[in-house]
């Protein structure tokens, strides 16, 4: 039998990401790679990292557990999240250090 803390582990492990800029190409692949620095560090291993552009994120945000994507455009997310996906905005979409701080705030790490 698993553990309160393991089963909790196990669950963070599971969670499908996506990251979303406004065209979908350069930005959101170096979020992309800024989310996979940052999971590795604190020992995550995610279930599926997507990225994409806005116009397909938001329709598709709600088949993820969280959304990554500039503070600017969070507020598109609004639909996702109150079907129960995180939505984290960030103000430098480039920072480990952000990543990382977003996801401890949101209880994810």
């Amino acid at each position: 039998m698993m553990t309160f803390q393991e089963e909790e582990e196990m669950r963070k492990g599971n969670l499908s990401y996506m990251v979303c800029c406004a065209n979908g190409a350069g930005t959101s692949l170096i979020m992309k790679m800024t989310l996979q620095r940052t999971l590795d560090k604190l020992g995550i291993k995610p279930g599926k990292i997507h990225h994409c552009a806005l116009s397909e994120g938001k329709s598709a945000a709600s088949q993820f557990d969280v959304v990554f994507t500039s503070q600017n455009y969070k507020s598109m997310f609004e639909d996702a999240q109150k079907k129960g996906t995180i939505v984290i905005g960030l103000r430098n979409i480039m920072s480990d250090q952000e990543f990382e701080e977003k996801m401890k705030e949101n209880g994810l790490a």
